[in-house]
């Protein structure tokens, strides 16, 4: 295999590798994880909020801090690179969002659709550049009306939030896996 071909199937992996750290920050308010997923001065339009990724991330740590269970699943990675440089990147998502309104009555969006990004790689480093949330559906559907330990029962643990879900303890343990 050439030179060129390595470097652009590694490039595509630190591409993928940064959705699912994108994906691991918004759904545990891993706010370190959320900021390598962007480049400081990355813009977001989420819809919601349309700005910089800095103040979407500020947005969205707000909203962690009603408790809300969010669950982001990243499929159909389409990556098109337009220079060694630059990339992009379409990514359909599914995400499960739950948590009170306004009201701080508890409401559940099951939501569909696409991340348009696109992605630059700078000192070689890919991530973020631009972002556009596209929704091809959204459902607001009944939340569970019984408490979580109720409803997961034995299930153990329950997700948590940065810095308490099990996934950190893993790298508190200090366990490397051999390439």
């Amino acid at each position: 295999m050439d030179q060129e071909k390595i470097i652009e199937l590694t490039d595509r992996e630190a591409i993928r590798d940064c959705l699912y750290r994108y994906c691991r920050g918004i759904d545990r308010a891993d706010e370190a994880a959320l900021r390598s997923s962007y480049w400081p001065d990355a813009q977001d339009n989420h819809g919601a909020y349309c700005g910089s990724a800095d103040g979407f991330i500020r947005f969205a740590l707000a909203v962690f801090e009603t408790g809300p269970r969010n669950i982001h699943q990243i499929a159909n990675i389409l990556i098109e690179f337009t220079s060694r440089a630059e990339a992009t990147v379409e990514s359909y998502f599914t995400a499960l969002q739950r948590g009170p309104d306004n009201d701080g009555e508890i409401r559940q969006t099951l939501l569909c659709g696409r991340y348009c990004d696109l992605f630059q790689k700078r000192e070689g480093q890919w991530r973020i550049a631009e972002r556009t949330v596209v929704y091809d559906w959204c459902e607001e559907q009944t939340p569970p009306a019984v408490a979580e330990a109720e409803r997961f029962g034995p299930r153990r643990p329950i997700g948590a939030p940065y810095p308490h879900d099990p996934v950190y303890a893993l790298g508190k343990r200090g366990v490397h896996v051999a390439v």
